[in-house]
């Protein structure tokens, strides 16, 4: 395998819905007839793709089809994908905690998983059997265990609870525990799944400073399930996205997040502003066309916190106009005005020849908190509407790392306030 420490070989994982098996005993006996002579499993020619959406047409689903990729040693891979794409099944296979029904993985190296809360855990025994017990699993010594004993215990922060049996832990200390085993017992090869959600931010910021601590050697192999996507892109130095099931995009973690918001918002990124619903008097000399959110190559994205946002206006000028003042303003879901953004005070006023035209606005790092927000256009030509649109384009902006720590802004201020750049020092 060279340096190649995950190998996915044509994955795929099939269920069937509803029961367990094949659903009769006469399938049961096919499936086995078929693999007994070395044939193909009958029931792999048929299965619908793992869409949530759809209703399913046949008894049989694939959870998971068609995974090849390798992941080299070292490296710290982000898994990405909407709810039900397979990132949760793809681990567990990895883990060992299921097989898949067709290919195969070649594995270098020791795995530990951490895949749900508790997992693995004996919920009699204390978090100080559990540690032992989990750490032989993974084929560590008494020795190795002990001497690693504290530092587990220390990051976990659960020194006065250690000596209690499991069951009496909350779902946050057993998450605490459970990753302190993983990350300090030194395996090869790490598999995190969205756990790090329930605990609170302390240990979230912890956990990422400790998988980043143990990727940076480039002896060990991370990979990372998380909807948080300030965590992935602070993480991961490569990405892959899920959807439906199957393999759809792998590259750098950058790329990875704007494929995948694009999936999360396919068909959005246009906005036709032809039927919109205008205010007031509007003379119609200037109309808006369309609004579109782009990135620096002009590829349309949806907006996330703190990253570039070109905001691209489309309009057309029904007659020859001079002393054309547009306006654009955002505001949040309750009309609050956020943020506003007039050509007099950067460009001063438009002269627009007969015809189609486009305006680009360009912000560097958007500082809107993650929500949903409304854009406002307006076209006023010598104190007079020529088009005006209150609160009519409706978008969202994504959660991501605006201060470039791995955090992001608390829940409960998320869509009510603008980050800025800032520094604090201490003089004393």
């Amino acid at each position: 395998m060279g340096n190649v420490a995950i190998e996915f070989n044509n994955i795929g994982k099939q269920y069937r819905l509803g029961v367990i098996g094949t659903g009769t005993l006469s399938r049961d006996l096919n499936r086995w007839w078929a693999l007994f002579r070395g044939k193909e499993d009958p029931y792999l020619r048929i299965g619908d793709e793992n869409n949530r959406s759809q209703k399913a047409s046949s008894d049989y689903v694939w959870a998971l089809k068609d995974i090849d990729f390798k992941v080299e040693q070292g490296d710290v891979v982000g898994i990405i994908g909407k709810n039900g794409a397979g990132k949760s099944t793809l681990l567990k296979i990895l883990s060992r905690v299921t097989s898949p029904t067709i290919g195969n993985i070649r594995v270098k190296g020791r795995i530990a998983s951490l895949l749900e809360v508790g997992t693995g855990f004996h919920p009699e025994m204390t978090g100080r059997e559990n540690v032992y017990m989990n750490g032989s699993i993974m084929g560590m010594t008494k020795t190795e265990i002990t001497r690693k004993l504290e530092e587990i215990v220390d990051f976990a922060g659960v020194e006065k609870y250690i000596d209690t049996p499991v069951k009496r832990y909350s779902s946050g200390m057993t998450v605490r525990l459970g990753f302190s085993i993983a990350a300090h017992l030194e395996p090869e090869i790490l598999v995190v799944d969205e756990v790090l959600a329930v605990g609170d931010a302390e240990f979230q910021k912890k956990a990422i400073g400790k998988m980043q601590d143990v990727s940076r050697g480039g002896e060990r192999t991370v990979l990372f399930v998380s909807h948080n996507m300030a965590a992935i892109r602070n993480l991961c130095h490569n990405g892959v996205v899920l959807n439906n099931g199957k393999l759809d995009y792998i590259g750098q973690v950058d790329e990875c997040i704007d494929h995948y918001m694009q999936l999360c918002n396919k068909g959005e990124s246009y906005t036709s502003l032809a039927d919109a619903k205008r205010e007031g008097r509007c003379n119609g000399k200037v109309r808006f066309v369309d609004v579109a959110f782009l990135n620096e190559s002009d590829y349309p994205i949806s907006p996330r916190c703190g990253t570039y946002l070109k905001i691209r206006v489309k309009l057309v000028a029904n007659q020859d106009v001079r002393n054309c003042l547009i306006g654009l303003g955002i505001r949040d879901m309750f009309g609050n005005p956020m943020m506003s953004f007039p050509t007099d005070m950067t460009i001063g006023n438009m002269t627009f020849k007969i015809g189609e035209h486009i305006m680009d606005l360009v912000i560097p790092k958007l500082p809107l908190t993650g929500g949903s927000y409304r854009i406002s256009l307006s076209a006023g030509i010598d104190g007079e509407f020529a088009d005006f649109l209150l609160n009519t384009i409706k978008f969202d902006v994504y959660d991501d790392d605006y201060f470039g720590q791995g955090r992001v802004i608390a829940p409960h201020l998320r869509g009510k306030i603008v980050l800025c750049s800032h520094e604090w020092s201490l003089k004393s």
